[in-house]
């Protein structure tokens, strides 16, 4: 990123306002969420819930669905390769293309609301998605060309916690020039180890706000929205 080609409004508190994808830009409750689900049933035979989900999420190190669902598998006693677990996880989610549980993802914050923030601050994204995971999202919702620096798992070298992708994204420019918006407990280690502001987001009334809201206030939190486009109205106040 090339700090000098900043343009922002004079009352932005941030230049740079850099978002997570699943659970913020994305609801996917019925594509990445009911994956973990079906693919842990898949070789355990046994039924596992949302809750039980969110509560894996809130541990470090398993921001990464894939490490999550193997570590789960294995948790209940069945003994399969991680390439196995993950092997069946894309099946479940791509699915011939037209069916998966890809289809199942919702955008959430709408393009009008996206280019008045992308007049106020540079846009960006840090994601453990993988680049092809991600175009697919972004061309399907029309939403690309106003995220100016994507970091996807491929650009980096650690995953968070680690603030890598987050410094990437910086490229030098003040880490207090920059917020993050995340739903995950890596999300708030990672903005943490940068230096910079972190907001969490998580809905209201949902298994993910009971389990995780208290953590990521206990990380540092500047507020937990119930929705990614309450996130203008909060930065305006």
């Amino acid at each position: 990123m090339n700090a000098a080609r900043i343009v922002r409004a004079a009352a932005a508190p941030w230049e740079v306002i850099i978002f997570d994808v699943d659970g913020v830009l994305v609801d996917v409750r019925e594509s990445y969420q009911r994956t973990v689900l079906e693919t842990v049933r898949h070789f355990t035979g046994k039924r596992v819930g949302r809750r039980e989900l969110h509560e894996w999420k809130n541990r470090s190190g398993f921001n990464d669905d894939w490490t999550l669902t193997h570590a789960w598998v294995n948790k209940l006693g069945a003994n399969f390769s991680y390439e196995e677990v993950k092997k069946q996880f894309e099946g479940f989610y791509w699915g011939d293309g037209k069916h998966g549980n890809v289809t199942g993802e919702r955008w959430l914050l709408p393009a009008k609301q996206l280019e008045r923030l992308s007049r106020r601050a540079q846009l960006a994204i840090f994601t453990g998605r993988t680049r092809a995971e991600l175009s697919h999202t972004l061309e399907r919702f029309d939403v690309r060309l106003y995220f100016s620096s994507i970091v996807t798992v491929e650009s980096i070298s650690k995953p968070k916690p680690d603030p890598e992708g987050l410094l990437q994204i910086l490229d030098g420019l003040p880490a207090s020039k920059a917020i993050y918006l995340g739903d995950n407990v890596d999300d708030a280690f990672a903005a943490q180890a940068a230096g910079m502001a972190f907001v969490g987001v998580l809905p209201r009334g949902s298994i993910e706000r009971r389990v995780r809201a208290g953590r990521l206030r206990a990380l540092g939190a500047r507020t937990i929205l119930g929705d990614v486009t309450e996130i203008e109205k909060w930065i305006a106040s």
